[in-house]
């Protein structure tokens, strides 16, 4: 009996050595493999602005925080529209670190003043843009990534894709869904070529400011790429619950479909939304005011191409806005929205054609055509305040340095 004990122990030893070994092999093996890994960072960033000349301007200000709300006719100017100034540092095979710093200037007010990154003296600044550590393949085919980063809303496939955000935003940034947002994300791909992907995250949906509620910013994609990654599909949606506008539940969904065609030659693009806004919106009458829902819906369609080859560029695109589709003049007079971006009154049609100038690499001049115009979904308006637009012609500059 004592015999068999004594080998059944001895057994159990080397069933633990064994073990060890097995366990402590793929470590060593890491080690062997990171020992010959060196740290390393790359600075990188890119600069776009314009000169500009605003030929016509809307009367009533429409367009909410639109580039050239506010502006008065005749209005010229150089300015600024983003600096970035970016560090990328791989810490080891594993793991990698990402910061960005970002200077953006948007929005012009009426007054010649903007609302984008200013100190008290109105001197152009930087702010914390993206800062956060991957943690790549933390099972296969899959990066977590916590801190500040992109979501999936758009900068992860459409803004490459669309490649002119140093013209304009997409048709989802415009109505500004979150391009950056502090929380936590999963980026996978499904297969080595990454033809087959997701991206799943949860944020703050305060981009860089703190957060200010109890409530989260849910996002997530799926997408796929045929034709040897030529022809893109895309569907993306999110989910937040609004908090502090009204007593009611307060919350928006989007759902967003996007497809592509691309080569180097040409580039066509659609991408549409549909966001709904549980009691979003207020319906004003003459003698009661009621919170109800909207549903926004916008298609934005785009073409890019090359004239010359390394030379000499165009681009085109068409936006179609409706902030409100269930708007109904029988019951209320007027609407207004308690989302500052989904004002619910006037449809929009936004309109941006131009050439890119590539004089050498990482160098472009793209004069362009900049048009918005604004139609009122209230009855029985005439004149300007029916109908009107915003024209601006601009010069616009893009260099890259890395």
């Amino acid at each position: 009996m004592h015999y068999y004990k004594s080998i059944s122990g001895i057994l159990r030893v080397l069933a633990l050595i064994t073990t060890i070994f097995y366990l402590i092999g793929p470590v060593n093996a890491q080690k062997n493999a990171d020992s010959s890994f060196k740290p390393s960072g790359k600075l990188w960033g890119y600069v776009f602005g314009d000169y500009y000349y605003k030929a016509h301007g809307d009367p009533l200000n429409r367009g909410g925080s639109n580039q050239y709300t506010g502006i008065e006719q005749g209005r010229n100017a150089f300015q600024f529209r983003r600096i970035y100034f970016g560090y990328n540092y791989d810490i080891s095979p594993k793991f990698s670190a990402e910061m960005l710093l970002a200077a953006e200037d948007d929005v012009t007010t009426s007054t010649g003043a903007t609302s984008g990154d200013l100190l008290i003296d109105n001197k152009f600044t930087y702010y914390i843009k993206l800062a956060n550590i991957r943690w790549k393949n933390i099972w296969k085919g899959t990066d977590f990534v916590m801190g500040q980063v992109a979501p999936p809303s758009f900068p992860l496939l459409i803004d490459p894709i669309w490649s002119y955000r140093s013209v304009e935003r997409t048709v989802s940034d415009i109505r500004r869904t979150p391009s950056f947002d502090l929380g936590v994300t999963l980026q996978g791909k499904f297969d080595s070529q990454g033809n087959y992907g997701y991206n799943l995250m949860v944020g703050n949906g305060t981009g860089a400011k703190p957060e200010n509620d109890k409530y989260k910013w849910f996002y997530g994609d799926v997408f796929a790429k045929f034709l040897d990654q030529k022809l893109i599909f895309d569907l993306y949606a999110d989910y937040e619950k609004l908090a502090g506008t009204t007593a009611y539940p307060h919350s928006r969904n989007m759902i967003k479909g996007f497809v592509a065609y691309t080569t180097p030659v040409y580039t066509i693009g659609i991408e549409g939304f549909i966001n709904h806004g549980q009691n979003d919106v207020v319906g004003i009458n003459t003698t009661t005011k009621d919170t109800i829902s909207a549903n926004a819906r916008a298609i934005s369609i785009f073409i890019r191409g090359r004239i010359t080859k390394d030379k000499l560029g165009f681009f085109a695109r068409v936006d179609n806005y409706n902030p409100d589709t269930k708007y109904d003049n029988n019951t209320y007079s007027s609407y207004k929205g308690l989302t500052a971006n989904y004002e619910p009154n006037n449809r929009e049609m936004f309109i941006n054609a131009g050439l890119d100038f590539t004089p050498v690499k990482n160098v472009h001049f793209m004069p362009n055509i900049w048009y918005n115009r604004y139609v009122s979904q209230q009855a029985n308006l005439t004149g300007s305040a029916n109908k009107d637009h915003d024209l601006v012609y601009r010069l616009t500059f893009y260099y890259i340095y890395r």
